[in-house]
């Protein structure tokens, strides 16, 4: 690997990260939000779900705009959009204001989150691309590790305002990376002929691929999983199990070390087995220990040790899954690369943000409900991979 191949990945990875780390730096406020703002639990879930609806819908802005201009332009408006709302959020007086500026926070994080995965498949293909993306999986991976206990230690020493201040300083640092480290992969001899009426007949041709649809959706309801583990366990685990948030965050990013050292894997497996197989396997490895807790916590035995272990090993196969389904999807549409990567962000956001909707529904504060989400999700998972990648074809041969 060239020192230009790893300071791409270092880039992207930190910039892949500042929307799950307003996120996850998020999590241990939500108790106190509700308690300073006089909000109940399910209007303070809202801020969060306002957060992911414009982080997923507003991709398929960002990504087709990206394909017109180049890659760097509307990452800066995004950067600036999201720095002036975090303050905004930080200043809010109550929840309905929070969760507006939430929402508006959103629509300048998602071009973090879409233009990453369209500059790697500028860059690469096949097994240089997930090398690429498990990489930038490994920065990224940083924020479920360290924004929790950051969170935590923001609202022990300061409040949950704090939180907002520290995703502002995080907006700064990715502008300074972006202007000073990130090259345009977008020329514009590539840029001719995209417009709005491309973008259209981009998406259109998309949505008639069955490939690319389920290799979306397998990626998404396994995202689904992570969202309802994200939107519930702070109350289940402070409120139920009765954690601080310090001793919650060190919970929280146990399974984030499973998905770190699984996606570091990702390069040799792929080339070893075909980014393919790896799914097919990856996807059984990740539902089964799922359904095993499920079937425990049914039985009654409802221990946080064995929550931790089976997650951990749930979401470490997961790791495989996210950068190698999100390859294979792209792998075909290079030119269109920014159009593919928002409507793959789009729909898994919004499938995510969908499932914890009516998961909200059903949420009685334990750890059984939010068990058997997560678990349905991850069964839906290993149906769709099933079903997708039932026969090999030349485009996973060829993603191999």
């Amino acid at each position: 690997m060239t020192s230009s191949f790893m300071r791409t990945a270092l880039v992207l990875g930190l910039l892949t990260a500042i929307g799950p780390f307003a996120i996850d730096m998020y999590l241990p406020a939500l108790p106190a939000i509700g308690q300073s703002l006089h909000a109940d639990t399910g209007e303070v879930q809202w801020s969060l779900m306002a957060f992911f609806l414009s982080l997923g819908l507003c991709q398929l802005i960002y990504g087709p705009w990206s394909d017109m201009v180049g890659r760097k332009t509307p990452l800066y408006v995004g950067l600036v959009l999201f720095a002036v709302t975090s303050v905004a959020c930080g200043l809010a007086q109550d929840i309905h204001t929070l969760t507006m500026w939430r929402f508006i926070q959103g629509i300048g994080a998602c071009a973090t989150m879409v233009i990453p995965r369209a500059i790697v498949r500028d860059l690469h293909t096949g097994t240089d691309a997930a090398r690429l993306m498990s990489l930038l999986m490994l920065v990224f991976s940083v924020s479920p590790v360290l924004a929790p206990l950051a969170g935590s230690i923001a609202i022990e020493l300061a409040s949950w305002r704090a939180v907002f201040w520290a995703v502002t300083v995080a907006a700064v640092l990715g502008l300074v990376l972006t202007a000073t480290m990130l090259p345009e992969t977008r020329p514009p001899a590539d840029r001719v002929g995209s417009n709005l009426a491309s973008a259209w007949a981009g998406y259109v041709t998309l949505m008639k691929d069955w490939q690319f649809l389920g290799l979306t959706f397998i990626g998404g309801f396994g995202m689904a999983s992570f969202f309802v583990y994200l939107a519930n366990s702070s109350f289940v685990l402070i409120q139920g199990y009765g954690l601080t948030p310090t001793v919650y965050s060190f919970f929280f990013s146990i399974n984030a070390v499973a998905f770190i050292g699984t996606a570091q894997l990702t390069g040799w497996l792929t080339k070893r087995f075909g980014l393919q197989g790896v799914v097919k396997v990856a996807a059984i490895g990740y539902v089964l220990p799922l359904i095993v807790l499920v079937v425990v916590f049914v039985m009654g035995v409802q221990r946080l040790d064995v929550l931790a272990i089976l997650l951990f090993i749930g979401y470490g196969f997961l790791g495989l899954i996210i950068p190698t389904t999100s390859v294979l999807a792209l792998d075909n549409h290079g030119d269109i690369a920014g159009t593919a990567s928002a409507l793959l962000g789009t729909l898994q956001m919004v499938t995510g943000a969908v499932i914890v909707t009516l998961m909200g529904l059903f949420m009685d504060g334990t750890a059984l409900t939010m068990v058997a989400g997560i678990t349905g999700c991850a069964l839906i998972t290993w149906v769709i991979a099933w079903l997708t990648l039932r026969h090999p074809t030349q485009h996973g041969h060829a993603a191999a």
